[in-house]
């Protein structure tokens, strides 16, 4: 890190810290702090939407998702769009005309009082958990990038955001998001144009993208589809339209952190456009950091990349008597790649020509040499775990970072930081203000201390803001890669989020279910999707589709049954 990187850096993080706590001085009522006074415009509420989902994961760990899988991973927004259709028609009215200050006060007006607390118990684990992995994320990558202890790292990241989300609550948050985001898409951008410029001179754009191509990194679309092997593929059109659908809806209408964003509109119209919004952008957003990962993993196809791309954890290994054996592995990994950049310039100048045969006979050759140098990989990791038995032989999640800390010049390195940063603020930011007023609002003041006043109410929020920033930094301090951060983050949520949907479902379309019907049902369905996780190979999308389903299966029966027995007490 340069000194300009630095003033960069620390600039950007202290304008948007200031900026928030400025601007939103004065609040003084649970109301206020709570739902922003209900003063948010559409364009404020879609950036905030967006910025709580664009977490530093989305920036650090997609581009490595496509680095080793291409696109594929976009078809998990293909349901989202509609989500918000369904939830802007469905959702948001109810919500406004009961004028909640959470999601979960709906199921006590239509259930009672013990379902509205097992969806917001369900909440505040997986958000609780999802937090401190959103603090954890950058925290692991940046802490060894920059050098720091990776205590100091998820310290530094939590209590900035506890100070100005304390501060000035739910309105904090969404005012400091616009500047976030801003900072977000600015600075992925011209990394995806710095990428491409440092291409070689005779590779155009053009050439880049049919290079990724034909190196099967352009999968943006799967129709595939095979009832025997497919419920185990967590990317294609399919699991992205049903699976995804169900998530987004869970996400967007029964998640506190999202659903807050919204519920502070100016009106019923004011939020339906946030949405929108986020339905409109959100696809093309994750397609362009997606596209960038592609085009980093084309720069490396000509530039030699690390045999590992996680600089620290190869410091340990040399520090140990595996040091030579490793040396020994990039020497390897080294005249591999040099005949490797000679058939890539083959493949390009094939297809520059459209010589069919040309193209293949270099393609053969490419791969054949890809795999040559993966199985080099493979052996550097193997020797990693041998030499440093607890280190995370996954790297691709510093695959972008990677990029950005040794090619990048001055400045923008702290710009690409700087987005890191701004991305897991924001995330957090939501998570702790969500966690906050579900605590309150659902537990605290519903169950606990009814008759408090409205200060006591503000001051527990506050409170309540700092326990959980606290909790989240204990747990990612404490927290451990799991495969790829961002699959982590969505597996977590899919464990939850489809038994939550499926109460909101009952709570809407199926009248005649009753509270103790859907309390029970929502136990069970968190039993079968639990199962699923741990005992089948079903992928995690469809853990959505499964609880929300199995809710209201359950519900039914549970509904018939209860409705029996009471029709036999009666008789009796």
């Amino acid at each position: 890190m340069r000194t300009l990187d630095w003033i960069v850096l620390l600039g950007t993080m202290g304008f948007i810290v200031i900026y928030g706590i400025w601007k939103t001085r004065g609040s003084k009522d649970i109301e206020g702090y709570l739902k922003g006074d209900n003063s948010m415009k559409w364009w404020t509420i879609g950036l905030s939407i967006m910025a709580t989902q664009a977490s530093a994961i989305t920036f650090l760990s997609t581009p490595g998702q496509a680095y080793e899988d291409g696109m594929r991973f976009v078809q998990f927004y293909f349901g989202l769009p509609i989500a918000m259709v369904i939830i802007s028609i469905t959702v948001i009215p109810i919500f406004y005309r009961l004028k909640v200050y959470t999601a979960y006060e709906f199921l006590e007006n239509r259930f009672d009082l013990k379902t509205r607390s097992l969806a917001a118990f369900l909440f505040l684990i997986q958000r609780g958990l999802a937090s401190g992995i959103t603090i954890y994320a950058p925290s692991i990558i940046l802490s060894t990038v920059l050098g720091w202890s990776l205590t100091i790292t998820n310290l530094i990241m939590g209590v900035v955001v506890i100070i100005y989300t304390m501060s000035g609550g739910t309105k904090a948050v969404s005012v400091t998001q616009k500047q976030q985001m801003g900072v977000m898409m600015g600075g992925m951008i011209i990394a995806g144009i710095m990428v491409v410029r440092y291409l070689p001179d005779n590779v155009g754009f053009g050439d880049a993208v049919a290079v990724a191509g034909k190196l099967g990194k352009m999968n943006v679309v799967d129709f595939s589809w095979d009832w025997k092997t497919s419920w185990d593929d967590r990317y294609n059109f399919w699991s992205g339209m049903t699976g995804g659908l169900f998530l987004a809806l869970s996400y967007f209408g029964t998640d506190q952190s999202q659903v807050a964003r919204y519920l502070g509109g100016k009106s019923i119209a004011e939020s339906r456009l946030g949405l929108l919004f986020n339905g409109l952008l959100k696809i093309p957003m994750q397609f362009l950091i997606l596209f960038i990962g592609v085009m980093v993993f084309v720069f490396y196809q000509f530039n030699q990349p690390p045999v590992f791309f996680n600089e620290g954890t190869k410091t340990k290994v040399y520090a140990t008597e595996h040091g030579d054996e490793l040396r020994t592995l990039e020497a390897n990994y080294s005249s591999i790649f040099e005949e490797k950049q000679q058939a890539m310039q083959g493949l390009v100048s094939a297809l520059k020509t459209d010589d069919a045969t040309a193209i293949a006979t270099a393609e053969a050759r490419v791969e054949n040499l890809s795999a040559a140098g993966k199985e080099v990989r493979e052996e550097v990791k193997t020797l990693i775990k041998t030499a440093v038995p607890d280190a995370e032989t996954r790297d691709t999640d510093y695959v972008f970072i990677s990029f950005v800390m040794k090619y990048l010049p001055a400045g923008l390195v702290g710009l690409l930081l700087a987005v890191i940063f701004s991305a897991a603020m924001s995330s957090v930011a939501s998570e702790l203000n969500a966690l906050a007023s579900t605590t309150v609002v659902d537990i605290y003041k519903r169950s606990v201390n009814p008759n408090g006043s409205d200060t006591h109410y503000l001051n527990a929020s506050k409170l309540f803001t700092v326990a959980w920033g606290i909790i989240a930094i204990l747990f990612a301090t404490f927290a451990s890669l799991l495969d790829n951060l961002i699959q982590a983050v969505n597996i977590i949520g899919s464990i939850f989020y489809g038994t939550i949907l499926g109460i909101f479902l009952v709570a809407f379309y199926f009248k005649r279910i009753k509270g103790n019907a859907v309390f029970f049902a929502a136990i069970l369905a968190e039993l079968v999707v639990l199962y699923c996780f741990y005992f089948t190979d079903i992928a995690f999308l469809w853990f959505n589709v499964i609880g929300c389903v199995a809710v209201i299966l359950f519900g039914l029966i549970l509904q018939r049954l209860i409705g029996k027995k009471e029709k036999e007490l009666i008789q009796v």
